[in-house]
């Protein structure tokens, strides 16, 4: 909580013969205020980021009380405060220095993870996401890091290539249109930033390893989310 230091005010107190001053309240200390939610440390997120060896970029800062709900300058912006600004994404790096002076400039810029180096993911709507982690659960395979909004959940998975993802895809019968592919030249925000659904946060945090979380392959997950949509009819429309 930022402190609020009262005014000095010069009382004056009358003294009667026989009574001690009056007790003059010390206004030098602060004065009580509600308690405000701290701001979330993304200079720390970005680093802890590099760490990994996700590379990262600064993003677009929500503002709700702009015209599009966003504080980039695109008067028609269709994604207030989830996508690159400046720099852009080709930027993105595991830099340390470079992105401690990026969150220096602008401390309140959320952290943009470019997926395609250190990770990709793969995203879906959230019901239907809670349903896919415990089946994944129940049938032993280990999952890495999930990224959560009010609606989309994502899995962070292994690099992977169009070649080898077209490959996967091409074996399913039928892929539901509301499973996203996050991989090169894609990005994910990462918690705590903001969006305009909300803050981002992790539903499963990275566990703090040697060289960064284990990811597990996009094939070893893929099966699940496309069995799961299919059972629970969730298509395109459904975000």
């Amino acid at each position: 909580m930022r402190e609020i230091l009262g005014r000095r005010r010069k009382l004056r107190s009358r003294r009667t013969r026989g009574s001690a001053p009056a007790a003059c309240p010390d206004l030098t200390h602060p004065i009580d205020q509600p308690d405000q939610p701290d701001e979330p440390d993304l200079t720390g997120v970005a680093v802890a980021a590099v760490h990994r060896h996700w590379p990262v970029v600064p993003g677009a800062r929500s503002d709700p009380a702009g015209p599009t709900g966003c504080g980039c300058p695109d008067p028609e912006c269709a994604l207030p405060g989830d996508h690159p600004a400046d720099p852009g994404l080709l930027a993105a790096t595991t830099d340390e220095r470079m992105v401690r002076w990026w969150w220096g400039e602008r401390p309140a810029a959320p952290v943009l993870l470019a997926t395609g180096r250190g990770a990709s993911a793969v995203s879906l709507p959230a019901v239907a996401a809670a349903r896919a982690l415990a089946a994944l659960d129940r049938a032993g395979v280990a999952t890495g890091p999930v990224l959560a909004t009010r609606d989309r959940w994502a899995l962070l998975v292994a690099p992977y290539s169009l070649p080898r993802l077209g490959e996967l895809l091409y074996a399913k019968d039928h892929v539901p249109g509301s499973l996203r592919f996050h991989g090169e030249g894609g990005y994910l925000l990462l918690p705590p930033s903001a969006k305009d659904a909300g803050r981002v946060r992790w539903e499963r945090p990275p566990a703090e390893t040697p060289g960064g979380p284990a990811l597990p392959e996009i094939g070893a997950v893929l099966d699940a989310l496309v069995d799961t949509l299919n059972e629970t009819g969730v298509n395109a429309t459904d975000l």
